[in-house]
């Protein structure tokens, strides 16, 4: 019998800065052991402990993440990190855990995997013969620029490789951090190789700092829009995930405020609860809204033809029902208001290239006639 892995860890309490509440173990793990606490009692003036972030640098095998999702607008992703610190709790990607025999819970957002090796691969991936250049969007999955960016910058290391290639990529992120990158998008943005997508949910930190706890604040988000906006890129607001009855209500004011701040295009996303999501998030409704717990199930429910997730191509960003057709309306009339998402321009795929360095190593190392090489076949 294999050995049993450490009991989930439960906190009585929500965890400062830490989206969720629980850790369950992998969906995949064949063995569990649970703890049996006998008339245990907890000291309330004891808070309760704060599991640090770990990081583990490994080289990925791979590096641009392919997909035929008929409702995704992009077909290629790159991540620089697996596992994300900004610990938000609806995220979709939280599920990806297990697949490293880890919890979708806490150990999504404290034990983090960057792949240290990504600019490398990509340069190797874009110099490939008969590579064909289309949209990679850079955070398609986790954050790009979570915190452990800022000391790590393979996000920025990956950026460096797309403007040698001339490579069109789009961004996705909730954090200001991707303002210290402007020099290098800006020089794409001249070209119409680059747009950026900020993701904005609530404009209350009350609400932003449990439900995104280590994500920027939302003016700083704001604040980050205007300044990629002021610098000439294009530059786009993202309202995801709308909470219904949590943060639906802002939906307007969102866009507002986005629009004010330079957006030019604009896209929302109804609150998806794939796999453990759906229970991590009832956790977090419990926890902080405990009044309004019912309520939020229910009129998710009514988007999601009577279940908490309904993953139908076509529907599962939007939802359906009376409430989802209303939310979509709102979101239209706000955008003609805001003249959002008037004109949307493709970025350029036809200045890609190779560096001439790389074409005459990629020459020196190919092998020639004669060589002991071709006497293999």
């Amino acid at each position: 019998m294999p050995p049993a892995p450490p009991p989930a860890y439960r906190p009585a309490a929500p965890i400062k800065g830490r989206g969720a509440l629980s850790n369950e173990r992998s969906r995949f793990e064949q063995w569990r052991r649970e703890a049996e606490v006998e008339q245990a009692v907890e000291d309330e003036a004891d808070p309760p402990s704060r599991p640090e972030t770990v990081v583990r640098l490994h080289d990925a095998r791979s590096i641009i993440s392919r997909n035929q999702s008929p409702d995704i607008p992009f077909d290629a992703s790159l991540n620089p990190y697996q596992g994300c610190e900004h610990g938000c709790i609806y995220c979709y990607a939280r599920p990806s855990h297990a697949y490293l025999g880890l919890s979708a819970g806490l150990d999504f957002e404290t034990r983090l995997f960057a792949k240290e090796n990504a600019a490398a691969l990509l340069e190797k991936e874009l110099s490939r013969k008969g590579y064909v250049p289309q949209v990679i969007v850079v955070g398609g999955n986790t954050d790009p620029y979570q915190p452990i960016e800022r000391d790590l910058g393979i996000t920025r290391s990956v950026l460096q490789v797309m403007e040698r290639f001339s490579h069109p990529l789009s961004i996705t992120t909730k954090s200001g951090l991707v303002t210290r990158d402007i020099d290098i998008l800006a020089r794409m943005a001249k070209k119409s190789l680059v747009r950026v997508f900020v993701s904005v949910t609530s404009l209350k930190n009350e609400i932003s700092r449990t439900l995104e706890p280590r994500a920027s604040a939302p003016a700083r988000r704001l604040a980050a829009m205007r300044r990629l906006s002021e610098a000439g890129i294009p530059v786009g607001v993202l309202v995801a995930p709308v909470v219904p009855a949590v943060t639906d209500m802002e939906l307007e004011a969102i866009l507002g405020s986005a629009a004010e701040a330079g957006a030019e295009s604009a896209a929302y996303i109804l609150l998806r609860l794939p796999r453990e999501v759906a229970g991590l998030f009832q956790e977090w409704l419990q926890a902080h809204y405990p009044l309004r717990a019912a309520h939020v199930q229910s009129l998710l429910a009514q988007m999601r033809g009577g279940k908490l997730y309904d993953a139908s191509f076509g529907s599962r960003m939007s939802g359906t029902g009376v409430f989802a057709d209303l939310l979509r309306q709102r979101f239209q009339l706000a955008c003609k208001r805001l003249k959002l998402n008037n004109e949307r321009l493709g970025l350029r795929t036809d200045l890609f290239a190779v560096p001439p360095e790389i074409q005459a190593d990629t020459r020196r190392r190919r092998p020639g006639p004669g060589t002991p090489q071709l006497d293999l076949f």
